[in-house]
């Protein structure tokens, strides 16, 4: 038990943390355990590894991203923009660094090897850049002759550009949509953020689609009716149920590529039922509308910009996903936050929590954030 005298740093964070963000995040965290051990075994045996590879994997990323969302978490706000600008800055020589010398994985070049880890730099630029471009429109909002506005497009040029030529459109819209929200709350007129964003998203969207074989290939599959990926998800959802047909018991993750990662929603429909599949929705749904319920409360345009950008990166990256394994949306290899198999993906999820609660930590008196 810690005391609410205990004016210890762990003490303070304990007795100032939002631990209903905090829960919900260990309750995914718990969930993703048991779907990737769902999941994962046949993934491993077609590739002639050990069944338990992504789940030893899975669990030994778990500790280093504990560690990552904890410290991030009793950071003051000025810590937070500080690692923010200095952690953008590094992200985007690296997204450059993978896109020369990266290895091209299925048509992209998004990772860095780092031994038989390869990082995904892009995944840690969508909470830095929500934070960055926060800090940006604040200062433009409260000191008029701060460009922070231009200062934050030329960023979000600058970032989708790199992110185009790896390729992932994904990523894009998500970073996109992100500053579409934030610019909106800084006061610029919905009609001048809805026609950037109906010329910015159709327009990386046309690129793609023109540019990129194995984007054009997928959303022609959509526009026809849909793929085999698309109906074997689609089929899980089915087979399952309310209740689905029981852990290990599902057929779907022996045809699905990459089913512990990109189609793990549908597995967890499979062997879970649709209930499980609503209950994840719930959870994502209710870190968002917290998230935006403490954004509202604040009196700080930074917190009210920061906080809610990363919700919506947040519950959009989940919605894509889930969107895509339903073919609401063209097949898109986006991992489901806490859940999905991938160790970039998990840190990165971990950081963006992290950041989250350390933005909306109740204040303390005397302690200068």
């Amino acid at each position: 038990m810690i005391s609410r005298t205990d004016r210890s740093v762990i003490g303070i964070w304990w007795w100032t943390v939002d631990r209903h963000l905090l829960g919900s995040a260990l309750i995914l965290a718990i969930l993703g355990i048991f779907l990737v051990m769902a999941a994962s075994p046949p993934v491993a045996m077609t590739i002639n590894i050990d069944p338990q590879h992504f789940v030893q994997r899975h669990l030994m990323f778990l500790l280093p991203a504990a560690v990552v969302l904890i410290i991030t978490s009793v950071l003051s706000h000025r810590w937070i923009r500080i690692l923010a600008l200095a952690g953008f800055l590094g992200v985007v020589l690296l997204i450059g660094l993978s896109i020369a010398i990266g290895p091209e994985i299925k048509g992209a070049t998004r990772w860095i090897p780092l031994g038989s880890f390869k990082l995904q730099p892009s995944e840690f630029a969508k909470p830095l850049f929500a934070v960055v471009s926060a800090w940006l429109l604040s200062l433009w909002r409260e000191e008029r002759d701060f460009p922070g506005w231009i200062i934050s497009i030329v960023c979000l040029a600058l970032l989708a550009g790199l992110l185009v030529l790896q390729p992932d459109v994904g990523m894009t819209i998500v970073i996109v949509m992100t500053w579409a929200l934030q610019i909106f709350l800084a006061g610029m007129p919905l009609a001048l953020v809805l026609m950037l964003s109906l010329v910015v998203a159709p327009a990386v969207a046309i690129i793609g689609y023109f540019a990129l074989p194995h984007v054009q290939s997928r959303v022609n599959k959509y526009l026809e009716g849909g793929s085999m990926q698309a109906d074997n998800a689609m089929q899980s959802f089915s087979n399952g149920g309310f209740f689905g047909v029981g852990p290990g018991n599902g057929d779907v993750k022996y045809i699905l590529p990459d089913a512990h990662s990109d189609f793990i929603f549908a597995v967890a429909g499979e062997e879970f039922g649709i209930i499980s599949c609503i209950v994840l929705a719930s959870i994502y749904a209710f870190i968002m509308f917290r998230s935006f319920k403490l954004a509202r409360q604040s009196e700080s345009l930074f917190l009210i910009y920061a906080i809610s950008g990363l919700a919506m990166q947040f519950g959009l990256q989940a919605l894509i996903h889930m969107g895509s394994s339903v073919h609401l949306i063209p097949t898109k290899g986006m991992t489901l936050p806490f859940i999905s198999y991938g160790g970039s993906s998990l840190l990165a999820t971990a950081l963006t929590v992290g950041i989250l609660l350390a933005l909306t930590r109740r204040p303390v008196a005397g302690r200068v954030n």
